[in-house]
């Protein structure tokens, strides 16, 4: 490896972390926002979205000027490839919060209603799952890698039972429809960032030991 293609590869580690770590925070800050009915704080996180979207057309751009420049083999295509993949769902994980934002906006502004499903447990579950993707990602950690991948199904688990449960509470509570509808969706936003963290697990452990994993991830969690 050139002493060229060495820098370049460093420079994609910080950018696809520093992406990693603003949106981690965006997330974090999009459940706040509807966890303390902060309706200024949703609005800077939908305001922001488009400095993710500059991140991760940069990074893109440094991904493919490296493999047209360098030619990359083995683990370091590996690296490239795996990067490339990370970033997109970076960016979705991004848009995600961004609808949380929105959600919180119009709840913010109605009534509190009680939720009658464990929404709180699922935000938990999601934000841990994100975390553990990206420490991974920090330590190329196929071990916490596989951590993620087994929880996925936890925060599954709990988005099949809140549909029951949101209509046994709109059964008992029919004026709440419209809150609890949205508090609905920002449980199926919250799935979506749990199925892409498990995605970068699934890309850090291609990354690391060249398998693939991505679409048997039960058989594999199974084996392990």
């Amino acid at each position: 490896m050139t002493v060229h293609m060495v820098r370049e590869i460093n420079n994609l580690k910080k950018l696809i972390l520093a992406l990693g770590a603003h949106v981690e925070q965006n997330v974090h800050l999009a459940v706040q926002s509807l966890d303390t009915r902060d309706s200024e704080l949703a609005r800077k996180i939908i305001n922001a979205d488009h400095t993710i979207d500059n991140q991760e057309v940069a990074l893109e751009e440094e991904c493919l000027k490296l493999l047209a420049l360098y030619q990359p083999v083995a683990i370091d295509l590996r690296f490239v490839v795996a990067v490339l993949k990370i970033n997109s769902d970076l960016e979705r994980i991004s848009d995600l919060a961004v609808n949380i934002a929105e959600r919180a906006l119009f709840l913010n502004e109605r009534e509190k209603i009680n939720i009658p499903f464990d929404f709180r447990g699922m935000v938990g579950k999601t934000k841990v799952m994100l975390r553990k993707s990206l420490d991974a990602l920090v330590d190329m950690d196929t071990r916490l890698a596989r951590e993620v991948l087994a929880s996925d199904d936890e925060v599954d688990a709990i988005n099949r039972e809140m549909y029951g449960q949101v209509q046994d509470g709109i059964r008992r509570e029919p004026g709440h429809i419209e809150g609890l509808i949205h508090y609905l969706s920002t449980a199926r936003h919250l799935e979506r960032i749990a199925d892409h963290a498990t995605n970068i697990a699934e890309d850090v452990i291609y990354m690391v030991d060249g398998e693939i994993v991505r679409h048997r991830t039960e058989d594999y969690v199974k084996r392990e």
